[in-house]
């Protein structure tokens, strides 16, 4: 982003599945980051939507809801509340109407996806295609995504249909080895040939290839070299139909009696959030703040798990709407976050909700720890030891210090402001421009970000100790106040409110008079 750089931002957040609540291992993902780089922007003076919503659609929600002996629509309204009972508590922020956090999963939501397939359909952009697809003879079920597990025909790991969370490659139809029913392995498994809607991915690969060209150098290494993987070879087609009962019924003669594919509602379900975070205006259309016209600058955040589907899919399905709308300009991608080095498991009740964290953790406490360890390029491991050893000793510990020698200090110079040298200037420049590499999106990075500020608040220390010059010391707190702000929300509002100004460009000022540091519970 450069400073004449203006447009509006439109940041989605991979949309969760309403399965369960959110975990740790969520929240470490795409929501914090999201929330992270929305601030900084806000702070920036920039338009922003943050946004996501529910993907009730996909089949995890039918196969939890049957473990759980519950109806998949009481499930996702359940895990829907518990979802943004979550956020809430990590302090994420989705743009939304005063009050609530996620948009209804209604009857507009699905006229907004009824409309973006039919438009493909009128505009003669899919086909339709016989393939075999897995059948439970005992359960009468077609069998994909959550309902299929069997082994990944690109690296032999264990898999569910769709994509290989492993390796990142997608499996359609009867590629996946060993279909089982993932409800019931010994239910025998059969293949039957159905005629499904496509959209063929092969047709758009000159535009993917020259956008990723544009793109890549954006993302992260390992998921970039995903996207390389799959474009070296033929590109699957895209089912836009599946024989299914839960989901939005597709409207096409072709397919009587099927349902829109449920990744495929991520693009509409997607513009759908955006248009209602922004106030659900009945007079504009649910795409509006795609359009092309508008000119919006869009990122996703997403785990690795979900490069096909939001890396190639999505943008494929808005290719396929012409030049009508916007394109992503980057995925902020993360890896694996473990528990205690194994990964966050609900059917095993091996997780921390969100929730239950900052239920016994103050929450900027939380969401430093998170920062700090997040899997942005490589997996990384939560433990509850670690969070209270490692903020103890680099942020509430330090922190604190800070907060009480610089209250010594001001105590004794008085309320008169102090001045702040060229030097003390030149410093907060360089701190700042270390902290814009980190929130800008060519080397977006969180945790690099929740190190400097650690740094910092060490660095900070030591000059208070040292009886540093006060104007220049206040000055430079002031800088770390507002620097940190995306991270230590709780704190930053508490400076905010008692006047500090937390802008992350000021005006160069030659004096500032003296304030307290919020200290951290």
């Amino acid at each position: 982003m450069t400073e004449s750089d203006q447009r509006p931002r439109i940041l989605i957040a991979a949309t969760p599945t309403p399965n369960g609540d959110l975990h740790v291992g969520h929240m470490a993902g795409p929501y914090l980051a999201a929330d992270v780089y929305a601030r900084y922007l806000r702070a920036t003076g920039l338009s922003v939507t943050a946004t996501t919503a529910t993907d009730d659609s996909q089949t995890y929600v039918v196969s939890t809801a049957q473990r759980k002996n519950t109806t998949p629509a009481r499930l996702a309204a359940d895990s829907t509340v518990a979802i943004e009972r979550s956020l809430t508590a990590m302090g994420i922020e989705p743009t939304a109407p005063e009050g609530r956090v996620l948009p209804p999963i209604d009857a507009r939501y699905r006229e907004a996806v009824t409309e973006f397939v039919t438009a493909l359909h009128e505009a003669g952009r899919l086909r339709t295609l016989t393939v075999r697809l897995p059948y439970a003879e005992r359960a009468g079920r077609h069998l994909y995504d959550g309902l299929l597990t069997g082994t990944c025909p690109s690296c032999g790991a264990g898999s569910s249909g769709g994509t290989c969370e492993d390796c990142g490659h997608p499996n359609n139809f009867d590629e996946l080895l060993d279909a089982r029913y993932a409800l019931d392995p010994e239910d025998p498994v059969s293949f039957r040939e159905e005629t499904i809607l496509v959209l063929p991915m092969e047709e758009y690969r000159a535009e993917l290839e020259a956008h990723f060209a544009e793109v890549l150098p954006r993302w992260r290494p390992h998921p970039a070299q995903l996207i390389r993987e799959l474009l070296a070879g033929p590109l699957p087609v895209i089912p836009v139909t599946i024989p299914g009962s839960w989901g939005v019924p597709a409207p096409f003669a072709p397919t009587p009696g099927q349902i829109v594919y449920p990744w495929v509602e991520a693009m509409p379900a997607s513009m759908y959030a955006t248009w209602w975070a922004n106030g659900e205006d009945q007079a504009l259309p649910y795409d509006e703040y795609w359009k092309a016209s508008n000119g919006a600058e869009l990122v996703y955040f997403h785990g690795f798990d979900n490069v096909y589907h939001w890396g190639l899919v999505d943008l494929v399905l808005l290719l396929a709407h012409g030049d009508r709308y916007i394109r992503p300009s980057a995925s902020v991608v993360n890896e694996f976050y473990e528990l205690d080095h194994a990964k966050f498991s609900t059917s095993r009740n091996h997780l921390i909700r969100g929730a239950e964290l900052v239920a016994g953790t103050p929450r900027d406490t939380a969401r430093f720890y998170l920062a700090l360890t997040l899997p942005e390029r490589e997996r990384t491991n939560f433990d509850r030891a670690g969070l209270a050893e490692v903020t103890a000793r680099r942020l509430t510990g330090p922190w604190n210090e800070l907060a009480a020698r610089l209250a010594s200090l001001t105590d004794a110079a008085g309320s008169a402001p102090q001045q702040v040298t060229a030097a003390g200037r030149a410093d907060q420049e360089r701190f700042a421009t270390a902290m814009r590499g980190c929130f800008e999106l060519t080397g977006f990075s969180v945790a690099r970000a929740a190190e400097l500020i650690a740094d910092r608040i060490a660095t900070l220390n030591e000059r208070a100790a040292g009886q540093a010059d006060l104007g220049d010391l206040l000055a430079a707190v002031r800088s770390l106040l507002g620097w940190a702000a995306p991270i230590l929300v709780d704190t930053a509002r508490l400076a905010a409110e008692a006047g500090v100004v937390l802008s992350l460009a000021p005006e160069p000022v030659d004096k500032i008079a003296p304030f307290r540091l919020p200290s951290l519970p």
